[in-house]
């Protein structure tokens, strides 16, 4: 199946290449000849049904799931030829929050914080704790929660707690899966705008899993529509609202996205009436 994509963009720098990717579990075909890029600088939205495999393909390519046929290039860099250090350090160069932030239960926020420093960098433990709390604050949580466990937190601080952990690195490529799922919909929009000042003033490339139209209108660049194993359309929110297939026609132009649609219409509408 041929992939719908916006024009005029193919040679834009990018981060992330998968090409062709299968990927399995027993006789069950996930991914079936996958093909994506992610580009420098945008938020890309990846959506798709429940259990289609969104948050296995953010697996894969993080290497967490290994992949029977394909190709994956971060960074410009083949990860089937990169060494054990090579690996480790394209890691350096990316940040992860895993779907219901996936904080360690027995540490603090903070301590959550520094286990991406404690792995890759050799660093004070001063040090540490004052670039754990710039983090901790970037995200916009208060200091004193640097202190308290994951069961201490409400889930928005929870998201917080794990995208402040996310950026513990300084990295150039954010992976969120479902950053917003579990969240009232003030606390869900406070969320998205969020990512949107941090990719805004870091300059981060964000790969964000969600089905959360919100989102995707909100802060996302472009879209890749996952169905049959494959993305099956990718581009704008215009090229979404204009693909003929039927699960993204579905998705898009169904009566939520219908909805989501005219109101933000009704926001750019001349005030008055008839």
């Amino acid at each position: 199946m041929v992939v719908e994509a916006a024009n005029g963009t193919g040679q834009a720098d990018v981060i992330i290449r998968v090409r062709d990717l299968v990927v399995g579990f027993g006789p069950k075909i996930i991914m079936r000849g996958l093909d994506l890029d992610v580009r420098r600088g945008e938020v890309l939205g990846f959506v798709g049904g429940s259990g289609q495999g969104k948050s296995v393909l953010t697996r894969t390519i993080l290497g967490l799931v290994p992949k029977r046929s394909g190709k994956i290039e971060v960074f410009g860099q083949d990860l089937d030829r990169v060494d054990a250090d090579d690996r480790r350090r394209l890691e350096r160069r990316y940040g992860v929050m895993f779907q219901q932030g996936a904080l360690f239960s027995g540490l603090t926020v903070k301590q959550n914080v520094q286990a991406p420093m404690r792995e890759h960098l050799k660093l004070s433990q001063r040090l540490m704790d004052e670039l754990a709390l710039l983090k901790i604050e970037l995200v916009g949580l208060p200091r004193d929660a640097a202190d308290k466990f994951p069961s201490e937190l409400s889930g928005g601080m929870i998201k917080r707690a794990a995208l402040a952990r996310a950026l513990a690195l300084d990295p150039e490529l954010v992976f969120l899966d479902e950053p917003t799922s579990g969240l009232d919909p003030i606390g869900a929009a406070e969320f998205d705008d969020l990512i949107q000042t941090l990719q805004r003033t870091l300059g981060l490339t964000v790969f964000m899993v969600t089905h959360d139209l919100d989102s995707i209108y909100a802060i996302c660049d472009r879209i890749a529509a996952l169905a049959e194993g494959k993305v099956i359309a990718e581009g704008t929110i215009q090229t979404m609202l204009s693909s003929q297939h039927p699960w993204v026609k579905a998705y898009f132009r169904g009566k939520r996205g219908r909805v989501l649609a005219l109101t933000r219409d009704d926001r750019h509408a001349p005030a008055g009436g008839l």
